[in-house]
C-alpha cells in the first residue's frame, strides 16, 4: 500500500484524501429518524423529517425530534357538577398522539419542545390531560345525570368533539376518548338505580305476569283447540259411525227388499203358475164343455135337420094326399080344409124349427156374453193378484166358478125342451106335495064316521087328499103359468096323434127360457 501511494503524485493524494474527508463529513452530518419519531430541522432552512433520513449541518443547524407514539391519559373528574347541580365523578381514558403532517408536528414542537424526549411527553401528556378534564367539566355542566348516564357514548362523543377543537391546534389529535365510570359521593346515582331497579323488578314482575297470562292463555287456548280437535275427531268419529250404520241399515234394507222381492217374485211365479195350471184345467174343462157343447149342437142340429127332412116329407105327404083328393075329387071341402091342415102342419114344424134357431142364437148370445165376463173377470183378477190380494183371487175365482155354474144351469135350461121342464115340475112336485100334507101327517089318527048307505065316510078321506092336490096343481099354475094337467095330458097318445090338446109353456116363469110352443088344435 505505502509502496502504490509512493509511486503517485502528491497532488492525487491530497485529492483523495479530501474526497475521504468529505465522505467522512458528509456521513458524520447524516441523521436517520425512526418511524415512530418526526424530526424539525432548524436553521438554514426548517424542515420536518419523519419515518427517514436527511443531513443536519452542525453549526448552522438544529435538529429537534418529538415523539409520535400513541400517549394513554387517565382522565378523571371529582364534583363536576351537572345541569342539576349534582356533583358527580367520572373516570374516563383517553389516547391521544401528534398529528402526522409537517404543521402539526412545527405546532407541537413549537409548545411541547423540552430539552429531552421524555419530557416533551410528559409535557404533551400534562397539557392533554388538563384540557380534557376542563371540556370534560364543560360539558358536564350542560348535561343532566340521567343524560351522562343514560348514555355515555353520546357524552363521549361530545367531549371528543370539543377537546378535538382545542388539541388540534396544538398539533395533537384524539384518537380514542371512554368514559369508564359514573359516579357520586352523594348517593344520586344509587338512588337513581334504585328507582330503576324498582321500575325494572316491577317491569319484570309485570312482564313475569304478562307472560303467566300469556301462558295461561296459550294454554288455555291450546286447551280450547285440543278439546274442539277431540271434539271434532269425536265429531268425525260419530259421523263416520253414523255413515256406516247409514249403509249398514242401508245394505240390510236392500238385503231385505231384495228377499222380499225374491219371495214376492216367487209368490208371484207361484200364483203365476197355480193360476197357469188353473187356467189350464179351466180350459180344459171349457174345452172339455165346448166339445159337449159342440156335440149337443150337433145333435141340435142333427134334430132340427131331421124336423127339416119331417117337414119335407110331411109336405111331401100332404102333396100327394092333395093330388089325391084333387085326382079323386072327393070331398073338395074336406080336401080343401086338409090342405089347409097341412098348410098348418108345416107352418108349425117351421115355427118350432125357427123358435129353436131363436134359442140356440139366444144361448150363443148367452154364451159370449159369459165367456166375456170371464175374459173380464180374468184380467180383473189378474190384477188384483199382481196387488198381491189372494183373497181377491180367491173371490175371482169364486165368482167365476158360480158363472161357469150358472153358464152351465143357463145352457141347460135353454136346451130344456117341454118335457124336460115338465119334468122338473114333476121332480119339485112331491116336494109340495109334502109340504101340503105335512099338516095331515101331524094328525096322529083321523076317525071316519061312516053312517052308511051312500055317505062314502072313507072314500071321502081319499077325495080330500086329491082335492088337496088339484088344488095344489091349480096354484101351481097361477103361479107358474104352467097347467101341470094339460101338460100330462099333451104327452098322451091321443095328443100325439089327434093333436087335439093346446099346451101352453110361454107363460112358465122361474129358471126356465122362454121357448114358445105353438098352440095346436085338433083337425076336423
Amino acid at each position: 500500500m505505502p509502496e502504490v501511494f509512493s509511486s503517485l503524485p502528491v497532488g492525487i493524494i491530497g485529492i483523495i484524501i479530501a474526497i475521504i474527508l468529505i465522505v467522512a463529513i458528509i456521513l458524520s452530518m447524516w441523521k436517520k429518524i425512526p418511524q415512530d419519531k418526526a424530526a424539525v430541522v432548524t436553521g438554514l432552512k426548517k424542515r420536518v423529517i419523519t419515518g427517514g433520513g436527511g443531513i443536519v449541518i452542525p453549526l448552522f443547524e438544529r435538529m429537534d425530534t418529538i415523539s409520535l407514539e400513541s400517549m394513554k391519559l387517565d382522565v378523571k373528574t371529582n364534583g363536576a357538577m351537572t345541569s342539576q347541580g349534582v356533583p358527580i365523578n367520572t373516570d374516563g381514558v383517553a389516547v391521544i398522539k401528534v398529528r402526522n403532517d409537517r404543521n402539526s408536528i412545527l405546532a407541537a414542537i413549537e409548545q411541547f419542545n423540552a430539552a429531552k424526549e421524555a419530557q416533551t411527553v410528559q409535557t404533551i401528556s400534562d397539557v392533554s390531560r388538563e384540557v380534557l378534564e376542563g371540556k370534560l367539566r364543560e360539558i358536564i355542566s350542560k348535561l343532566t345525570v340521567e343524560e351522562i348516564y343514560n348514555d355515555r357514548e353520546s357524552f363521549g362523543s361530545k367531549v371528543h368533539e370539543v377537546a378535538g377543537t382545542d388539541l388540534a391546534e396544538m398539533g395533537l389529535e384524539i384518537k380514542t376518548l371512554t368514559i369508564k365510570d359514573i359516579s357520586d359521593n352523594n348517593g344520586y346515582l344509587k338512588a337513581m338505580g334504585e328507582a330503576r331497579i324498582a321500575e325494572v323488578k316491577k317491569n319484570a314482575q309485570i312482564a313475569v305476569a304478562e307472560a303467566n297470562k300469556e301462558t295461561q292463555i296459550k294454554t288455555s287456548e291450546a286447551q280450547r283447540l285440543g278439546e274442539t280437535a277431540s271434539i271434532e275427531a269425536q265429531t268425525a268419529i260419530a259421523e263416520a259411525n253414523k255413515i256406516k250404520n247409514i249403509k249398514q241399515l242401508n245394505f240390510e234394507k236392500e238385503q231385505f227388499t231384495a228377499k222380499a222381492e225374491s219371495d214376492a217374485a216367487y209368490n208371484i211365479q207361484q200364483n203365476i203358475t197355480q193360476k197357469t195350471i188353473t187356467d189350464t184345467q179351466m180350459d180344459a174343462e171349457v174345452l172339455k164343455q165346448q166339445r159337449l157343447r159342440d156335440v149337443e149342437a150337433e145333435k141340435i142340429q142333427i134334430s132340427i135337420v131331421a124336423e127339416q127332412k119331417n117337414i119335407e116329407l110331411a109336405e111331401k105327404k100332404a102333396a100327394r094326399k092333395e093330388k089325391e083328393l084333387l085326382e079323386t075329387i072327393v070331398k073338395p071341402a074336406e080336401a080343401h080344409k086338409a090342405k089347409e091342415q097341412l098348410d098348418a102342419e108345416a107352418l108349425k114344424y117351421k115355427e118350432i124349427a125357427d123358435a129353436q134357431a131363436r134359442a140356440e142364437a139366444v144361448r150363443l148370445s148367452a154364451l159370449a156374453e159369459a165367456e166375456k165376463t170371464k175374459i173380464q173377470g180374468l184380467a180383473e183378477a189378474e190384477v188384483i193378484r199382481q196387488k198381491g190380494l189372494a183373497e181377491a183371487e180367491a173371490i175371482k175365482m169364486q165368482g167365476l166358478a158360480e158363472a161357469e155354474a150358472m153358464e152351465k144351469k143357463a145352457e141347460a135350461y135353454a136346451k130344456y125342451t117341454d118335457a124336460g121342464k115338465m119334468e122338473m115340475l114333476v121332480q119339485v112336485l112331491p116336494d109340495i106335495a109334502k109340504s101340503v100334507a105335512e099338516p095331515m101327517s101331524r094328525i096322529e089318527k083321523i076317525i071316519v064316521m061312516d053312517g052308511g048307505g051312500d055317505s062314502q065316510g072313507a072314500t071321502n078321506v081319499a077325495r080330500t087328499v086329491a082335492s088337496t092336490m088339484a088344488t095344489v096343481m091349480e096354484s101351481v099354475k097361477e103361479m107358474t103359468g104352467f097347467d101341470l094337467t094339460d101338460a100330462m095330458k099333451a104327452h098322451t097318445y091321443d095328443a100325439v096323434v089327434n093333436k087335439n090338446v093346446n099346451l101352453d109353456m110361454k107363460h112358465v116363469g122361474g129358471p126356465f127360457l122362454e121357448s114358445p110352443t105353438p098352440t095346436t088344435s085338433k083337425v076336423e
